[in-house]
């Protein structure tokens, strides 16, 4: 065979074996999702264990399995550390070929995963973390926030109770990503509201002794004690007020992000009163009522869902909507979340509503009261509905938005 022939036949060899390994590719129908939470300290309850069981969930209801898709979940715990939840998203994606990272509480390492799946063209299916920055200033076409965030919360709370007479504001704040956030966020809804922010002190993450911050809280002489942080930390220092008065002397406890699993908690009788924001609650209606209870039989701990673990959920259902819109998976995160924006969103727990260019899903929120004990009819029956809030109110207008991938 002279040198030009064997050319011609390696050629012919290598365009062979493409024309026959393409529709291999075309047609590759695997998908591994990774859960990165808090699986054992002051966020566990919120996520933790239970994401893991709404995200197998959602896998089953997409059917996808069914149709010859095969869908794996792993999950990993971040310990609240960026380096840790970046070194173990590093992991998933380069030696174990996860193609999305979901769930992530705890905004730092959310941000921090959120520049990794970026680099490496994966995508962030973020429930739990609050930042708004991860739709705004940090936004990427790799990165989806479907349920909540700090400006959501700030709307809500924020704004209600300053109209409501709280028009001077002193904030606790964990002094993290999140706690910035929303201190930044809710300083600025009290402030345009016409109230005043007389100052904040910051306690570390997942501290057990409020004692010093509390009291600068109190002698502020501030209507209002905004609670700018999350999980235990939220339920130990409601505690801790109660037991120095802070609520009887007069000043209103305002807590910023509240979870049905912090009023489980602290119970009734500690929570009371309390008004807060969410996307969800499990008895809002026929739907959310009748998958909350399918998931509690799921739930490791037999818990109701948190906001976030609802919202992951439905996350999930929409991440393989669009698997099954694209027809195999093309492992390229930006070209998946891509079609979710394309694709209309539609789940039993929220409903319809768009998912914007920045990554924002629109959906209403809900500003609740914890009942008084007297109120409940039952287990996990603890809130009252005090207003609802539009979607176009709850999230950050686009002209408004400093996201790179919005266009003015």
């Amino acid at each position: 065979m002279t040198i030009r022939n064997a050319r011609r036949f390696a050629a012919s060899v290598a365009l062979a074996a493409l024309c026959l390994g393409t529709p291999a590719l075309a047609q590759d129908k695997t998908v591994k999702i990774g859960v990165l939470n808090d699986m054992s300290s002051l966020y566990a309850d919120i996520g933790g264990p239970n994401s893991v069981a709404a995200v197998k969930m959602a896998v089953e209801d997409s059917g996808l399995k069914a149709k010859g898709w095969t869908i794996e979940v792993v999950s990993g715990d971040h310990q609240n550390k960026p380096d840790i939840g970046v070194n173990i998203a590093r992991q998933w994606i380069d030696a174990d070929k996860v193609d999305a990272i979901a769930d992530t509480p705890n905004s730092g390492v959310a941000l921090a995963v959120n520049n990794l799946v970026k680099e490496k063209n994966s995508v962030l299916l973020n429930s739990g973390a609050a930042t708004a920055d991860l739709t705004g200033k940090a936004c990427t076409p790799n990165t989806i926030s479907f349920t909540y965030d700090t400006y959501m919360l700030a709307n809500g709370t924020g704004k209600a109770l300053t109209k409501a007479g709280g028009d001077t504001w002193f904030f606790l704040t964990a002094d993290y990503a999140f706690g910035h956030a929303l201190e930044r966020d809710t300083g600025n809804v009290v402030t345009q509201t016409g109230g005043k922010v007389l100052g904040a002190v910051r306690h570390p993450l997942n501290t057990s002794d409020f004692s010093s911050f509390l009291l600068q809280a109190q002698s502020s002489k501030a209507k209002v004690i905004g609670l700018a942080n999350a999980g235990g930390d939220t339920t130990n220092s409601i505690k801790q007020a109660a037991e120095f008065g802070i609520v009887a002397g007069g000043q209103k406890l305002a807590a910023l992000l509240l979870f049905i699993n912090d009023v489980h908690a602290l119970g009734l009788k500690t929570a009371q009163g309390l008004t807060f924001t969410e996307s969800f609650y499990w008895d809002l209606n026929d739907k959310t009522r009748e998958w909350s209870k399918r998931f509690q039989k799921n739930s490791p701990k037999g818990s109701m869902p948190s906001m976030t673990v609802a919202g992951l959920y439905a996350e999930i259902l929409h991440y393989l909507k669009a698997m099954e819109a694209l027809g195999s998976n093309p492992h390229d995160g930006a070209k998946v979340v891509a079609k979710m924006k394309e694709l209309p969103t539609d789940d039993p727990l929220f409903g319809k509503g768009p998912l914007r260019a920045d990554g924002r899903r629109l959906i209403p929120a809900y500003l609740f009261e914890v009942k008084k004990p007297e109120e409940s009819k039952g287990p996990w029956d603890y809130y009252k509905l005090v207003a609802t809030i539009a979607p176009e109110d709850a999230a950050k207008p686009l002209e408004a938005s400093d996201c790179p991938l919005v266009k003015k």
